[in-house]
């Protein structure tokens, strides 16, 4: 088997990915469908923003606690049950929108209920996949997993435009894609249950005690490599991954384009990801140079992109965008898992995921509001500035921590004294 899809022959991990593709295939048509009703029931930028907030909002509130919980069931069934409620939230939104009562304060309060799912998912999704493949195939995994989310990506947002046009862009054709999304978690549901348990590598479930949460807190504290991703992953997630409302204005507002074309730049993006995603999954080792000129990379892919004259350069521009992001974040997920002690590992995951998604509700708004008063160009070319601003904070953090700027030139030229794996017994003293 080939080196970028090795992980694929463990049949947990194969059954997985193969339920997730149709999950996230849903949720990215759903993504274009809910963004699509907002504007249709006469929101704009700040009414995207936030929707958008207010969906991510309970990940900044509850991941930590979600990380914990992680830690003490089996994370195989609580991404069943987690699975399960984003699939009601999104069945009774495409219902409201079919249905034609929907309207955007509704769309705000599912939002938000969907978020809740989210935040308990995300740390037991991100931290399960060690218990797939163990430590050697986790840099491969963490890969593939991001291939197939980006591969839904490409097909999902281009199918939402389609539908929803092919159903006459209205409340009505929006509600049909978004029912779509909620029937598709039956699939990842469904594959978490036919797996064989004897064959994860699971720990023991840390149980009930108290300072569960403050403990993850310091042991992320005591690692140098994770505050400086997560300084930077901050700024990349707070101002320059608010993908959905970028291509929401620069489509309507800039090139006055329709859903059809809306939908391409999202797959357009998805294309780029998912080249960044196949390339990470053939390596072995992640190095700091990769994670500080990828964030670097980003923030200028962004502001290119805010001058750029005609919808054709945009939208063949875009795959750069999303080639830098992917390398971003997962070059950082990978790091942090295999950085982390396994009984850590969902506590770790969950602040991980607090700082790259949790900063959305902060971001998104903001992004939104410039939007409407400066323009959409000046919302990429101010989250690509910020994103560049993070990236000098996260490498002054880590030379700091580490006792001097020769230390990071030394990593960033030659990669790590040793490989990850072999400083976690230590680290997890630390503390």
């Amino acid at each position: 088997m080939s080196p970028t899809f090795r992980a694929l022959r463990i049949r947990n991990y194969r059954q997985y990915v193969t339920g997730t593709l149709v999950s996230n295939t849903g949720t990215w048509m759903q993504r274009v469908a809910q963004d699509w009703l907002v504007l249709t029931l006469g929101g704009g930028g700040t009414a995207l923003g936030i929707t958008t907030g207010l969906q991510f909002l309970p990940v900044l509130l509850l991941s930590p606690y979600a990380g914990v919980v992680a830690d003490r069931f089996s994370k195989r069934r609580l991404l069943q049950l987690t699975q399960a409620s984003m699939a009601l939230a999104s069945l009774q939104l495409g219902v409201l929108a079919v249905t034609e009562v929907a309207q955007t304060w509704m769309v705000f309060v599912i939002a938000f209920v969907f978020g809740i799912g989210s935040a308990f998912d995300a740390p037991a999704r991100q931290s399960f996949v060690s218990e797939m493949v163990g430590p050697d195939d986790l840099t491969n995994a963490v890969g593939l997993n991001a291939a197939s989310f980006n591969l839904a990506r490409i097909v999902g947002p281009a199918l939402a435009g389609l539908l929803i046009h092919a159903f006459g862009d209205g409340t009505a054709a929006t509600g049909w894609v978004i029912l779509v999304n909620s029937v598709s978690y039956l699939a990842v549901i469904t594959q978490l249950q036919r797996m064989d348990t004897d064959r994860l590598h699971s720990p023991k479930p840390t149980g009930r005690r108290p300072g569960a949460l403050v403990e993850g807190v310091r042991y992320v504290r005591s690692q140098p490599r994770m505050m400086m991703i997560l300084v930077m992953v901050f700024f990349a997630g707070t101002f320059g991954m608010n993908f959905m409302i970028f291509s929401a204005l620069m489509a309507t507002q800039v090139f006055g384009k329709g859903a059809g074309e809306f939908g391409v730049l999202g797959s357009a993006l998805a294309v780029g990801s998912l080249t960044g995603a196949l390339l990470a999954a053939r390596r072995v080792r992640i190095r700091l140079r990769l994670l500080v000129l990828s964030g670097v990379g980003f923030g200028l892919a962004l502001m290119v992109a805010s001058v750029l004259p005609t919808y054709l350069l945009f939208a063949c521009f875009a795959p750069v965008i999303g080639l830098c992001t992917m390398t971003l974040l997962n070059s950082a997920n990978a790091t942090m898992q295999l950085s982390s002690a396994p009984e850590l590992r969902g506590r770790v995951m969950a602040l991980y995921m607090t700082i790259v998604m949790g900063g959305t509700p902060l971001g998104s708004p903001l992004i939104g509001i410039i939007g409407e008063q400066y323009g959409a160009r000046w919302t990429l070319a101010i989250g690509g500035l910020l994103t560049l601003v993070g990236v000098a904070l996260a490498v002054g953090v880590y030379a700091r921590l580490t006792g001097g700027w020769r230390v990071l030139l030394d990593e960033t030229r030659h990669g790590p004294h040793r490989p990850i794996e072999d400083v976690v017994p230590e680290a997890a003293h630390a503390r």
